[in-house]
């Protein structure tokens, strides 16, 4: 097992988005690629999500450090949170050792390897997951399992709220922690207590905050939160930092700019992804 030397304990956003990429002069301040972090403890890299923002990752890694081995950890399956894996430079290169983890299959009895190759196939992709140069791997846990990817390093984890089942991981390093909670849909009469208790004194919350309260209404069974839950769950467990994450698509910059000026008012502190940003613990 890698051991995760160091006391850096990071995290970068290379997709901010949800739902579908969104490319144009009215999301480039906040970013237009779907989910997409790398979390760095110590020497070691984790990716959360493979959304579109992966493929840039990649490149960032190979043109930086040249070949590294990763690991690969999905909230789930939905398309806007894998479309990157198939253009990831690090699965292509033979030698690597490139592990993908998902935590919502499992209990319903599918398989990460039958997802990705379903999306992989003829008539929606050219070439199958075994076209992957690296030595890639697929595997499945059940969420609510404790993992430990690194010397040093636990995830625990934790079932979302949203539609065909997702996973809340919080990333323990150094006596610090990291909640990564998307997506999942809040309950109108209760907090969730898995949520709770996955981000329970965290440094770091990145929360599922898709909606406003005032939009939510309409969308109802989506799958999906506000930044006002988001606030409310801070709060509730003594979070250091919320972090908006999971921009609507429709969201131009301007919008974002005035949701990033009310979260403000709201809870002094509270930051709004956005593509390319860095925090550290």
């Amino acid at each position: 097992m890698p051991v995760a030397g160091g006391s850096r304990f990071s995290v970068t956003f290379w997709g901010t988005r949800g739902s579908i990429a969104c490319a144009g002069p009215h999301t480039v301040k906040y970013g237009g690629n779907t989910s997409c972090l790398e979390v760095l403890c110590g020497d070691e890299r984790l990716i959360f999500d493979a959304g579109s923002g992966l493929p840039m990752l990649g490149r960032h890694v190979l043109a930086n450090e040249g070949p590294v081995d990763t690991q690969v950890f999905l909230t789930h399956t939905h398309l806007d949170h894998i479309i990157g894996m198939p253009f990831f430079a690090l699965f292509h290169i033979p030698g690597l050792t490139v592990p993908v983890y998902a935590g919502h299959l499992k209990p319903v009895g599918m398989s990460l390897h039958g997802v990705l190759s379903d999306m992989m196939r003829a008539p929606l992709f050219p070439v199958p997951p075994e076209i992957f140069g690296a030595n890639v791997s697929f595997n499945d846990f059940e969420a609510g399992e404790v993992l430990h990817p690194l010397d040093g390093v636990s995830l625990r984890t934790a079932p979302l709220n949203h539609p065909n089942g997702a996973c809340g991981y919080r990333i323990e390093y150094d006596g610090k922690a990291i909640a990564y909670i998307t997506d999942t849909e809040h309950y109108p009469d209760r907090m969730d207590d898995r949520v709770l208790d996955l981000i329970q004194g965290a440094g770091i919350m990145i929360y599922d905050a898709t909606y406003t309260d005032e939009e939510y209404e309409k969308f109802v069974g989506f799958g999906h939160s506000t930044w006002q839950e988001g606030i409310r769950l801070a709060d509730a467990a003594n979070v250091e930092t919320l972090v908006i994450f999971h921009h609507d698509p429709s969201h131009t910059d301007d919008m974002m700019d005035e949701i990033a000026a009310d979260v403000e008012k709201a809870r002094p502190g509270t930051i709004v992804a956005r593509e390319g940003m860095t925090l550290t613990l």
